[in-house]
């Protein structure tokens, strides 16, 4: 099946990868800093940069902020933060993002945004006018909210951690079943980082056999491999967060790709994609390289005319320009009707 996202790219397993570099909040808050970051991306070629559309109200519940959970080691020690602080610096607003979607529009790389209610998927879809919506991995059982956005009639990236294969088929049916078949899966695992021996790429192979949709991967392993591994087991869409310096105090730095990093996954993914090819079994070499490197049957010794041509008396060299080495049976027991130099190239026309 093949997915259109907008008139420059389209999803599917003959398409080459699409790559999604994933702001989120990496921002922290600051527009030059996400500006910095879309043309980061757009220099190392990735298609597309994504936010995360969340306020202080979509987000956590008042038992989240009262108990002052963060979100990463960073801030676990520090006393002159709340949960509730950092959400609202690091948020960004409807126009911070109309602004950020306008900017990358205008050097030539695509914006979208993961909602998180359904006003901000409103917004994405009448304001922002965002080509797909990205679905967390965190509201793939919320199916009144995928029937809410699947209505909308735009393609769907949804991914797939913290999930059970009947809860993905139970999205999978919510969004059908709302009359949406623009679907795009991701296998995912919802743990940063994640360990390679969790990552279980083979789902990929899974959620393939059981869907007619794209596959894609949501990488949130330290550094490039995994999702060229993913490109590997026919992964078409990449997602993967992208920073300009994974030192930065935030969230997801630490386990997000820089501008190199996402450089190598653009680059490295079309080659694999490229290098996957056709699956049905055909000679590419040309009539020319054949010839060159495969063998023909030699004289293994000087032949008289007459002599009865036994196995003793042949060998197998290159160029294959002569009898193949499959016709040895044709020739044994044969008379030699010339006489053959030793290492000369046999033909049929000899006996």
């Amino acid at each position: 099946m093949k997915i259109k996202l907008n008139e420059k790219h389209t999803i599917s397993k003959n398409d080459r990868p699409y790559i999604i570099a994933e702001i989120g909040s990496n921002h922290n808050g600051d527009m030059d800093i996400a500006r910095n970051l879309i043309d980061a991306a757009k220099e190392s070629g990735a298609d597309c940069v994504k936010f995360q559309s969340w306020s202080k109200e979509t987000i956590f519940s008042k038992k989240n902020y009262d108990a002052n959970y963060f979100l990463d080691d960073d801030y676990r020690e520090r006393e002159d933060y709340t949960l509730e602080e950092i959400v609202e610096e690091y948020s960004i607003s409807e126009n911070e993002l109309l602004d950020m979607k306008k900017y990358a529009n205008s050097i030539g790389i695509d914006c979208t945004s993961t909602p998180f209610s359904r006003p901000e998927v409103d917004f994405l879809v009448d304001k922002m006018q965002a080509d797909f919506i990205k679905v967390a991995s965190m509201d793939l059982n919320n199916y009144a909210f995928l029937d809410y956005i699947a209505r909308k009639q735009k393609p769907i990236v949804l991914s797939t951690g913290l999930s059970t294969l009947s809860e993905i088929d139970t999205a999978i049916r919510t969004i059908e079943e709302a009359g949406n078949d623009q679907i795009i899966i991701l296998h995912c695992v919802a743990i940063y980082p994640t360990k390679d021996v969790d990552v279980n790429l083979r789902n990929i192979d899974t959620l393939s056999t059981l869907y007619p949709y794209p596959i894609g991967f949501s990488d949130h392993t330290l550094g490039t491999y995994i999702s060229l591994a993913a490109v590997a087991k026919g992964a078409c869409l990449i997602e993967k967060h992208f920073t300009l310096d994974k030192e930065m105090e935030g969230w997801d730095h630490k386990i997000s790709a820089s501008p190199d990093d996402m450089k190598v996954i653009v680059e490295a993914s079309r080659r694999v994609h490229e290098a996957l090819g056709n699956p049905r079994v055909s000679r590419i070499e040309n009539k020319e390289r054949l010839e060159s490197f495969r063998r023909s049957i030699v004289s293994a010794k000087d032949i008289n005319k007459g002599d009865v041509i036994t196995e003793k008396m042949i060998d197998f060299k290159r160029p294959g320009t002569g009898l193949p080495p499959e016709s040895i049976n044709y020739i044994i027991g044969k008379k030699a009707n010339r006489n053959i130099a030793y290492d000369e190239i046999i033909n049929f026309e000899d006996f």
